[in-house]
């Protein structure tokens, strides 16, 4: 006699989630990650009014699945494998947008926090969105945001965040027109910078650790707002060539101060060609190129004319750089990350190599997003009126200058490593670039002068 057993229920299959393999600049970020250095790039976007938390839930949710290149976690793999891969979902696994209590001191609660921690990668979306308030019944906000710099970079999550604030409105976020980059001046161009400079160790920026062991953790930020200096008619140089001469002579002037050798001053500037339509292609999109400064162009303090002189070689320079086709960190980059070993493996050679090309490493990182498209309209909750970023501070840099241009004003987020610099530091870095900043455009406005500098004006955060 036979029997017949019951049939199994059918179980759902979930289907596969998509994956994709990390791209150059993601692997190189996943090698470098370092206990203690978060790698967070952290956000602020000030508006004058508060959002609904259900209404902006809702738009951020939905930008998200929109961009959904952001709705990504890692995905586990074995040791052997040769890449670390994205795994695609289809929604957040945690909620990406919180509104803590308000209190007078919930912003600098919020900024340490983003300065001290990342969001994990084994969670989808690697990014979160604080509504930050000062009291339940005041007039504005701060949408504070930390990004996991190994999935996406600022710009991508400005483009999210534009999205989010349409969905929100209702007002259209499509980017305005870029204003066209002044000609060059007329006459033969200077050479550039580095040429004859021999291989040699980058400077760095001489360290003023805190005393106390506790107090070199974690990372500080200063933000600041400047205004934006006129430039006279065919100038041939930009306001991110300004931003590169006073970064330069600011970490000269705080190395003499301090008995640094002279050594060569080298800037990574990351070159962004991507669009900033809604088809912008989202995660980490830009290439490093390095601007460098031979000792003896800052070994005094300069005159006027040197300054000028400092800021044609480094137009010339850069637009060099920026036209130059060139592999997103290098050809050496492309090399680590190519699939033939196991990812482990690599990424300990990496670190390795890290370590011993530590000296050659620039001097400091300058990352200028430039004036920022998007209107930022929350209709009830108003437009964006600053909107400031900091990235990452890992040794041995340890500080970077990132600025944007917001309602025609230019704000700066001066960030470093409190194991390299305390918070007094940090602050007397900021004073010397804005004085910096005013003394290269004075200089260039004396060649010649369309209107008067206007006060500095707009202190710091």
């Amino acid at each position: 006699m036979t029997t017949t057993r019951p049939a199994r229920p059918e179980l759902p299959v979930e289907p596969a989630l998509a994956r994709i393999p990390f791209p150059l600049v993601d692997e190189m970020s996943r090698h470098g990650q370092r206990p203690g250095e978060p790698i967070s790039v952290h956000m602020e976007i000030r508006l004058p009014g508060q959002p609904d938390p259900a209404r902006l839930r809702a738009a951020f949710g939905t930008a998200l699945r929109r961009h959904a290149r952001v709705l990504v976690r890692e995905a586990p793999g074995r040791w052997y494998r040769r890449r670390y891969e994205w795994e695609l979902t289809a929604a957040p696994d945690v909620e990406p947008v919180g509104f803590p209590p308000a209190a007078p001191d919930a912003l600098v609660r919020a900024r340490a926090r983003a300065l001290a921690e990342t969001p994990p990668l084994s969670l989808s979306p690697p990014v979160r969105l604080d509504v930050i308030r000062s009291s339940a019944t005041s007039g504005g906000c701060v949408l504070l945001c930390r990004i996991h710099h190994t999935a996406l970079d600022g710009p991508s999550f400005l483009r999210v965040l534009a999205t989010a604030a349409e969905l929100y409105s209702g007002i259209d976020s499509a980017p305005a027109p870029n204003r066209a980059t002044p000609p060059s001046a007329a006459g033969p161009e200077p050479p550039p910078l580095d040429r004859g400079l021999p291989p040699a160790r980058s400077a760095r920026v001489a360290p003023a650790p805190a005393p106390l062991a506790h107090q070199r953790r974690g990372n500080g930020v200063i933000l600041g707002e400047l205004p934006i200096h006129p430039r006279p008619p065919g100038a041939g140089h930009t306001v991110n060539d300004r931003l590169l001469v006073a970064t330069c002579l600011t970490i000269a002037r705080w190395n003499r101060l301090h008995g640094a050798p002279a050594r060569p001053i080298r800037i990574t500037m990351p070159v962004d060609d991507r669009p900033r339509s809604a088809e912008m292609p989202i995660g980490n999109g830009t290439r490093l190129v390095e601007v460098a400064f031979g000792a003896r162009e800052y070994a005094n303090e300069p005159t006027p004319e040197a300054i000028v002189g400092l800021l044609r070689r480094t137009a010339h320079r850069t637009r060099q750089l920026k036209a130059a086709p060139r592999p997103p960190l290098g050809r050496g980059a492309a090399l680590l990350t190519a699939p033939v070993l196991p990812v482990d493996l690599r990424a300990s050679i990496t670190r390795g190599l890290g370590r011993a090309l530590a000296p050659w490493t620039s001097t400091t990182l300058l990352s200028n997003l430039g004036r920022i498209p998007y209107p930022l309209d929350f209709g009830d909750a108003g437009r964006a009126d600053a909107v400031w970023v900091s990235a990452p501070t890992r040794m041995p840099r340890g500080l970077t200058i990132t600025t944007t241009c917001t309602a025609g004003r230019l704000h700066v987020g001066l960030r470093w490593s409190r194991a390299l610099l305390d918070d007094a530091s940090g602050r007397r870095l900021y004073d010397f670039f804005a004085h910096y900043l005013d003394t290269v455009s004075a200089a260039a406005l004396a060649v010649d002068p369309v209107a008067n500098p206007p006060s500095r004006g707009g202190g710091s955060r």
